[in-house]
Order: C-alpha cells, then structure tokens, then sequence
C-alpha cells in the first residue's frame, strides 16, 4: 500500500519504546475512575443501611449517616488509593496472599476512620474492634467483586479471538486471498509473497495467546496486514488514508478490538460500491486520552446495513478493560461512517 511506509516506521518507533516484559497482573486494580465511583456508592449504601438500626426518625437517621460517613468514606478511599500505590507489589503475590493483602488494608483503613471519629470526640468509647471487622467485611466484598469483574474479560477475549479466527478462516475470505495470490505468481511474484505473508500474519495474530491488553501500534500493524490483503483485491475502489500520533502508539486496548472495525468499513463501504470507498484510520493524543478514529463514505442509496454484533462486541470488550474511561461511539453523517474511541493513557 502506499501509505505502508508510514505504519511501518511507526510500529518500529513504537515497538522501540515498548516497555519491557509484562509483570503478573493484579487482579483487583483499583486505579479507574469507575472502580472508585463504584467502592465509595456500595461503602455509602452499607453505611445507610447501617444507621437504620437504632434510629428514633428520620434526623435522628441523618444524624447517624453522618457520624458513620465520617469515618467509612476516609477509609474506603484510603482503602483504594492503597491498593492502588501498592499495586505492583502486590501482583507479586499469589492469589491468596492479594486477598488476605486487601483484607488486611481494610482493615487498617477501617481503624484510621475509627481513629478520626476519637479524635474529634465524636465517638467514646472508641469500637475499635467493631470498626477492624467491618473494614475487613467490606473490604473482602470488594475484592470479590473486583475479582469476578476481572474474570469477566477473559471470555470476552476468548469469545473474540474465536470470532476473529472464524472471520479469517471464513471459506470465501482464504478462496479469494488464495485466488489473488495464485494470479499473482508469475506476474508479480514478489508481491504475491508479501500477500501470504499477509495472511500468515493474520492467523499468527489470531491463534495467539494474549493478554487483557496491548499497545495500540500492534493492532495498526494488524490492521494494515488485513487492509494489504483487500488492497489486492479491490485494487483501487479500496483508498486508504492514515493519520498517526506517534505519541499514542502505547495507549493499550483490548487485542483484535481494532481490525473488526476496519473490516467493517471494507464491507458495508468498499465491496457494495462499484467506485469503492475512502477508509481512514486515525490516531491523536489529546492530554490523558488518545482519540482512535475509523471512517468510510458509505455508497449512496446503500440499503445494507448489519446486525452490529462486532460493534456491541468492541463497546462491550472496551469497557471491560477500561470501564466508564472508556467511550466507544459510532455514528453514520453525510454518508460516512465514523467509529469513535476513547483511551485513557
């Protein structure tokens, strides 16, 4: 392709600034936005439920909500922010010893909101006790949840790979990038080699065994390997326009999360139309965020339309791994459609 270059030297740049060998991963990282949101509403829930018990009306209610907040919401977020700052200690150890850790942590959070409360004098005597086994309770319910969530991704990573390895074993799909390739031969034989090369790429990625996440610039080298092989076959009804930041080459995301999209934009935008379509790729760091972008003009009066089912995957997959810092959007204006992501750095 022409723009093959480019990609090229970005995955060299990018793979060159790459970070080392992945260490162990903890599994109820509490560092996203939405995984605090979340502790501090089931922690202020307990806490309402609780000072129902011995409350005379409803200001003698508050009145107790209050005095209990005072002392659960430091320590719930005391409780996160540890975890989160310990976070690559504690993936050093097996399982058990990261929940008996975050019990633990609970705990000693627990005592330091107990703390506050006897040192204002709002509470005498202190239930020192009560409030360790409280933490402790709460503590071990968020573990368990953030434990089950994170076990949650990995059927979607599989449910995807198995879907993607389908896409590529697709009968027609290897009839016609066998075909492209056998005319290729002896007229061209050079670039029929790079065709299987291709394709070999493809299934590497697809048979692969991966992790929750990976660098953006594989999924773009991934993405041109796919677009290399329809380049072939649609010749020049396939246009192809990438515009890459550099600088958001290690936004990580979930793997064969990006080459679904473009092979969307190939099918409902280049093969229904007898002039083919423009597809573009983008990439653009702003701040904290990296901005993905795949578009491409839809044909005019085109009635085709899918059923949604890699798109829904994709939002699905994207706020498994990122939760509420995730945004996935999509929309179709003035006959192109555009495909919207959203990744925190």
């Amino acid at each position: 392709m022409k723009d093959s270059r480019i990609l090229s030297t970005f995955q060299t740049v990018s793979h060159a600034r790459s970070a080392p060998a992945s260490a162990p991963e903890l599994v109820f990282d509490t560092c996203q936005a939405g995984v605090v949101l979340r502790a501090v509403l089931f922690v202020q829930a307990v806490v309402a439920v609780a000072a129902l018990y011995g409350a005379m009306g409803a200001w003698d209610w508050l009145g107790r909500m209050a005095l209990f907040t005072g002392a659960a919401l430091p320590a719930v977020l005391v409780w996160l922010l540890a975890v989160c700052a310990l976070r690559r200690w504690l993936a050093r150890l097996p399982m058990p010893a990261q929940w008996g850790a975050g019990v633990l942590l609970g705990a000693l959070a627990a005592l330091y909101g107990c703390a506050l409360l006897a040192w204002m004098g709002l509470i005498q005597p202190a239930p020192w006790l009560a409030s360790a086994a409280s933490g402790a309770l709460l503590a071990a319910l968020l573990v368990a949840a953030l434990v089950w969530r994170s076990k949650a991704r990995a059927p979607a990573g599989a449910t995807a790979r198995l879907a993607e390895l389908q896409a590529r074993i697709r009968p027609h799909f290897l009839f016609n990038t066998l075909n492209s390739a056998i005319a290729l031969v002896r007229a061209e034989p050079e670039r029929a080699e790079r065709l299987l090369e291709d394709l070999s790429e493809l299934f590497r990625h697809a048979l692969a065994e991966t992790q929750d996440a990976v660098p953006l610039w594989r999924e773009l080298a991934l993405a041109e390997h796919y677009l290399a092989i329809e380049q072939v076959r649609f010749g020049e009804r396939l246009k192809v326009e990438w515009s890459l930041d550099e600088n958001a080459a290690q936004a990580r995301l979930p793997p064969l999360i990006l080459q679904p999209l473009v092979e969307n934009a190939v099918k409902h935008g280049v093969e229904p139309s007898p002039n083919g379509a423009v597809l573009r790729i983008s990439t653009q760091r702003r701040a904290g965020v990296v901005v993905i972008k795949v578009t491409n003009t839809v044909p005019a009066g085109s009635g085709r339309r899918g059923h949604g089912l890699a798109l829904e995957n994709v939002r699905q997959r994207l706020r498994l791994l990122h939760d509420v810092q995730g945004r996935f959007q999509s929309a179709l204006v003035n006959g192109v459609f555009q495909v919207r992501l959203e990744i925190p750095i």
